[in-house]
């Protein structure tokens, strides 16, 4: 008895004793470019007294950010200063960093130096060690020598949100933004517009919150005709977007805006009958899909409508790009609006065997507004419907109906967003179709995990010319389906882990059975935050 007692108590003591030596490790998600073992003693966590910093008000709060994240997994609470003598993480912008967001990690037994072609750059830095970090608490962490040199392969990094169909608030929305710095992600595709529900407050249009934010039912399930009666709806502050934008920057990820027209406009349609080809009535759609009511192309009213909703949304988004839709815009009524057909004889435009007249007029839409966007100091984005309506090569062209189309607009001259519906859909299923009984009700489609990792953006028979032009990857989640929180987590992980490598690891690096075991690590930070992930191909089955 005494013999089985003793070994229990070593066994114990030896369990102990491996929970207290944690290595860090920087085989993270997305896979840094190159970690190069050093030579010469590791370094203790708790040897480190600071995270010291140089630089501004950016670098500061990275310093911050770091503090907490070591907190958070360790207990470990380092101070942040500017001068501190001993043993410190010390981080600090430098221009022998080319890359802007790039950065090295140079562990010794004297340190760690974060060094970053930005304060950016710096910020990767901070999140790549925060993955390497033991994800519970230990006794005693261990940084073995290392240097890490790492660098994005794209330079835009996109991932969406659909708040129109359903409506998530400020709190969600500041949380998905934490999903994507965890993630190396630097745009939030914020879609805040659609048939369903218009979330913009426009103060020279107030109707389109008052009137255009809610929708009297909603149709349950795929479009059955059956609807729960209940009215549905909500939108944001002026002071709650500048809010959500701010704290986008501070983790370094631009809000682009998507404000889709012509087509998908009921809600506003609803609000302003009178931009409409028929002059309705209107209601805000309780139904999901493609509608032929769309903005009047015809009268100049429109595009009144247009450019003032543009003026106050540049005064809430500083980005750069706007993103203006253009997908799914039936010609259905252009067709019959005597409006219209004067604009297309006015214009001069005429159908070849390609495009027709009406196509024409939406492409005559488009660059409208493309020059009224231009002309403010701002570029375009737009789906790849675009391409249907000769618009003009600065626009850059967002893939979605597959590959084909964004390989031919950078062939064109156009830059390119590779989002194919094959690889970059997160509303649809992540699970096969024989483990049924355990999926929720969503749109359909099937996007495994494995397919999101194997995507190639920029495949090798481009030219340079043209690869150029592919400069970036995204993922969508449209919520017709995703009413829920904790749904739209399970969605996006952990698929936007494979997201980050496509978007970060250049090719010849990636190995998705590597990816699934550094996957795994990354879900445990899932788990201290509380998100909710799908984990059918993180199981030990899928591992084998």
């Amino acid at each position: 008895m005494k013999k089985t007692t003793l070994s229990i108590l070593i066994l114990v003591f030896v369990q102990l004793s491996v929970v207290a030596q944690e290595l860090v490790d920087f085989n993270v998600v997305p896979l840094p470019q190159e970690r190069v073992t050093q030579k010469g003693a590791p370094l203790l966590l708790s040897d480190i007294q600071a995270i010291c910093y140089k630089g501004g008000e950016n670098m500061r709060r990275n310093a911050e950010f770091l503090s907490d994240y070591i907190f958070q997994n360790t207990g470990k609470r380092l101070e942040v200063t500017t001068n501190a003598k001993g043993k410190n993480i010390s981080m600090a912008v430098s221009e022998k960093i080319s890359a802007s967001e790039g950065y090295t990690i140079k562990v010794s037994n004297k340190g760690v130096v974060i060094l970053g072609g930005s304060d950016a750059g710096v910020f990767y830095g901070v999140q790549t060690f925060r993955k390497a970090l033991p994800i519970i608490a230990a006794d005693k962490v261990i940084l073995p020598a290392v240097l890490v040199t790492d660098a994005p392969r794209f330079s835009y990094r996109g991932m969406h949100l659909d708040v129109s169909r359903h409506f998530f608030d400020v709190n969600f929305i500041k949380e998905y933004l934490e999903m994507l710095a965890l993630h190396h992600i630097n745009v939030f595709h914020f879609h805040i517009t659609d048939d369903q529900g218009w979330r913009l407050p426009i103060d020279k249009f107030p109707r389109l919150t008052e009137v255009g934010a809610y929708r009297n039912t909603t149709v349950i399930g795929r479009n059955t005709g059956l609807y729960n009666h209940q009215r549905y709806g909500g939108y944001y502050t002026k002071q709650e977007l500048r809010d959500i934008v701010e704290y986008a920057r501070q983790r370094y990820i631009t809000v682009i805006p998507e404000i889709d027209m012509p087509g998908h406009m009921e809600a506003a349609l609803a609000a302003y009958p009178e931009l409409g080809c028929t002059g309705g009535p209107y209601e805000v759609e309780d139904d999901w899909g493609v509608f032929d009511d769309i903005l009047c192309a015809g009268k100049e009213e429109t595009f009144h409508f247009v450019e003032g909703v543009l003026d106050e949304l540049m005064d809430l988004f500083p980005s750069e790009y706007i993103h203006i839709g253009g997908d799914e815009a039936p010609r259905t009524r252009w067709k019959d609006c005597p409006l219209c057909q004067a604009r297309i004889k006015q214009q001069g435009l005429t159908g070849d065997g390609k495009h027709s007249a009406e196509d024409k007029l939406q492409g005559y839409f488009m660059k409208r507004v493309e020059e009224y966007l231009n002309q403010h100091g701002r570029k375009v984005i737009g789906w790849d419907e675009l391409l249907d309506c000769d618009v003009n090569k600065s626009a850059t062209i967002m893939s979605w109906r597959g590959q084909e189309g964004g390989i031919m607009a950078s062939q064109m001259g156009h830059d390119v967003i590779m989002v194919p519906t094959s690889t970059s859909y997160y509303d649809y299923y992540q699970v096969p179709e024989d483990d049924y009984w355990s999926k929720p009700l969503l749109i359909g489609g099937y996007v495994p995990l494995d397919t999101v990792y194997n995507a190639e953006p920029a495949p090798d028979y481009l030219s340079p010319d043209a690869t150029e032009h592919i400069i970036g990857v995204q993922a969508n989640l449209w919520t017709e389906y995703i009413p829920e929180i904790e749904l739209a987590e399970y969605q996006v992980l952990p698929r936007m882990g494979a997201l980050a490598e496509v978007q970060w690891t250049m090719p010849e690096k990636k190995d998705y059975k590597s990816y699934l075991q550094r996957q795994n690590k990354l879900t445990a930070i899932y788990r201290q935050q509380g998100w909710k992930y799908c984990d059918y191909s993180l199981k030990e089955k899928k591992l084998e």
